[in-house]
């Protein structure tokens, strides 16, 4: 089969019309095995990771570009087998506050971290910031797959307290879907496998998309269609919001199905996709049982692994925990992370907060390190992903924003020049987005946030 013949999925589309209720996506590949040419190349996938409350500097950043991979800081230790796939930049800004001033730092250090925007000082109690930088991703790449992005979090999103009279959102939400719509994160793991990828932990099971979900939800978006047409325009703003999350469930349907269809395929000895013979299997997701943080952590970015080895998204976001009163018992003591935070430079309190810190990255590289064994195509997984460790505050001490923490990890598709650490890159958290988001291959029409400029440094 000559590459000329392949189908653009776009052009599938538009050709089955009605029929796409199991979608067969270029993603996932054609069924039939393609011999005697090169295997496509594995398409570009974006993840985020996020730690509330900052690090402590002397043990996160490297003390030179030379001793970068040699003398690795305390909180990086985890990351060592992998530093040659990582990107470390000191010097970039966070979102300045004011008008807020130092009145809602909790509320800003999270969901400024992906729109590198504030919210609208004038609509402070409802939700009114920007599009979020995963989600333009989605935008652009969420088509190719079933599901446009995949949001997940250690806790619930349901953190309530008044700083600057801000909407509790914008203290555990990091995705917005438009500058009025923050995307919700699934924290159960099960539901994660079950609703997302239409299978559970028991290898023998399969979760069953309703059908009386399909015909309602087409029941929906027709009588939706014409009930716009007789609303005034901002009616039709609310009902547009409300839509874009009806067919986020569409998708979730789909992918359900396609799974089941994909299964069955499977298990008839057909090839259900175009993947390499030298690729890895998609891995194994075992739910933990027992209630260690760590554990709940790693099997959240197994999930993540997942669903870009199977191309069921290319896009994700992680918040690990957020400011709400979060304590790590494994690490040998309850305090609060917050609390701690706040050290005053008490040398046990740093010492905890430095443990909190370890352990974050820990799971960070667990992730990587997974991805980076991984075959796919001619590399590995980790190399065709951009994946960001990060948080919205330098230090949760004094809560400042002027020098973040960041780490990337994998050369996205070989766009980023890995294996170094830049002490000095003057740049902003929307320069960083923009960049990234560049690098991923995904065109901008403006800069994200209070970008000003792409940060050249990082490419290739």
């Amino acid at each position: 089969m000559n590459q000329k013949y392949l189908i653009d999925r776009r052009t599938c589309i538009k050709g089955i019309g009605a029929s796409l209720a199991l979608p067969l996506l270029d993603s996932m590949g054609w069924a039939e095995t393609i011999s005697n040419r090169r295997a496509p190349k594995p398409p570009v996938r974006m993840g985020f990771m996020y730690m509330p409350h900052g690090v402590i500097m002397e043990q996160f950043w490297p003390t030179s570009p030379e001793s970068f991979r040699a003398d690795t800081p305390p909180i990086l230790q985890s990351l060592t087998p992998v530093l040659d796939q990582c990107l470390m930049m000191k010097g970039i800004s966070g979102v300045p506050i004011m008008p807020y001033y130092k009145g809602a730092p909790h509320a800003l250090e999270l969901s400024t971290w992906l729109t590198a925007n504030l919210p609208n000082p004038d609509t402070r109690s409802r939700v009114d910031i920007s599009i979020s930088a995963d989600q333009i991703m989605a935008n652009y790449v969420g088509a190719h797959t079933p599901l446009p992005s995949l949001e997940l979090a250690t806790m619930p999103q349901t953190h309530m307290e008044n700083q600057a009279g801000l909407n509790e959102a914008y203290y555990s939400h990091c995705s917005y879907r438009s500058p009025t719509q923050a995307v919700p994160a699934e924290i159960n793991p099960r539901a994660v496998l079950n609703r997302l990828f239409g299978q559970t932990d028991q290898a023998s099971q399969s979760a069953q998309a309703n059908p009386l979900d399909r015909q309602m939800l087409d029941l929906v978006i027709g009588g939706a269609k014409e009930l716009r047409r007789t609303l005034p325009q901002v009616d039709q703003h609310k009902l547009d919001e409300y839509l874009d999350s009806v067919r986020a469930v569409e998708r979730r349907i789909a992918a359900i199905e396609y799974r089941q269809k994909e299964a069955a395929m499977e298990k008839a000895g057909m090839r259900a996709s175009k993947r390499n013979d030298a690729d890895s299997p998609p891995i194994e997701i075992k739910i933990p049982e027992g209630d260690k943080r760590s554990e709940y952590m790693q099997v959240m970015c197994d999930l993540n692994i997942l669903a870009f080895q199977t191309d069921t998204t290319r896009v994700s976001t992680y918040i690990g925990s957020t400011p709400n009163g979060v304590s790590y018992p494994e690490l040998g003591f309850t305090d609060k992370h917050h609390s701690t935070t706040h050290h005053r430079q008490d040398p046990e309190k740093i010492r905890k907060v430095a443990a909190i810190n370890e352990f974050n990255v820990s799971q960070f590289a667990y992730m990587v390190k997974k991805m980076a064994n991984l075959r796919e195509g001619d590399g590995t997984l980790l190399d065709n992903c951009i994946m960001m460790w990060g948080s919205g505050l330098e230090n949760g001490d004094t809560h400042e924003r002027e020098n973040l923490p960041f780490i990337i990890a994998g050369r996205g598709g070989g766009s980023i020049r890995t294996g170094r650490y830049l002490p000095d890159t003057k740049g902003n958290q929307g320069d960083l987005l923009t960049t990234l988001l560049g690098c991923a291959g995904v065109p901008l029409d403006r800069p994200i946030g209070i970008a000003t400029k792409e940060i050249t440094a990082i490419r290739v």
